[in-house]
């Protein structure tokens, strides 16, 4: 269907006037917009779980054809259960939307943000390095957390814990085990007291052969 909508946009007949043709460019981007819509996570905006193994998969083959690098930050909303024991679960789908929101303003436009589950998120960063990733997940937290939502009239203030890892391509490691890797530095930050971003601090050197420029821009604050 999707090669026939491809090729055959002018009617068979040479006739301008074929009603065929937009009949075949209105299917053409109802498929498209249906094809999103699998991909898309309603209450967020932003995609859904099984995407993320696409395009997780799609970005680190990149990495190993291409000798790039890319960057996974796995976030968890921290006691969420209060918010829903305490307002209501609409109220609790109020503040990840909320959340999406804040973050989805703060990220660049190649990242890939996605919804993990419940009140858990993830957001693919190709071509990024550990310090670069790790300065967005520390200019997300700090976001959420000076930006409260309003639940039944009354200011909430959200934090969220971080995991971020890296994945080079020299690695022999599936999209399965990259996301079980990068959670066990989400699970550190809890256990850690939440609020906060955790790595492996060995990876966030800054990667030779870059600029001096590149260099200032890739530190992260202390």
């Amino acid at each position: 269907m999707d090669q026939l909508l491809e090729t055959r946009e002018a009617c068979p007949l040479d006739d301008r006037e074929c009603p065929l043709v937009e009949e075949l460019r209105r299917l053409k981007n109802e498929c498209k917009r249906l094809q999103q819509l699998t991909q898309i996570d309603v209450l967020t905006g932003f995609f859904n779980l099984s995407y993320l193994f696409v395009a997780l998969e799609r970005e680190m083959e990149r990495a190993r054809r291409a000798s790039l690098s890319v960057c996974l930050v796995m976030i968890d909303l921290d006691h969420f259960k209060r918010i829903n024991d305490t307002y209501g679960h609409e109220c609790g789908n109020e503040a990840l939307q909320w959340a999406s929101r804040v973050w989805r303003e703060s990220i660049r436009r190649i990242d890939i943000p996605c919804r993990y589950g419940g009140e858990e998120f993830a957001i693919i960063l190709p071509g990024a390095y550990l310090p670069q990733a790790v300065r967005m997940a520390q200019r997300l937290r700090l976001l959420l957390a000076e930006s409260p939502v309003q639940l039944e009239g009354e200011l909430v203030r959200l934090t969220a814990s971080f995991g971020v890892d890296l994945y080079e391509g020299l690695e022999n490691l599936s999209v399965e085990a990259f996301i079980k890797r990068t959670d066990r530095f989400l699970l550190e930050a809890k256990r850690k007291g939440r609020n906060c971003v955790c790595y492996e601090k060995a990876k966030a050197a800054v990667p030779a052969g870059v600029t001096d420029e590149e260099r200032e821009a890739l530190l992260i604050n202390p």
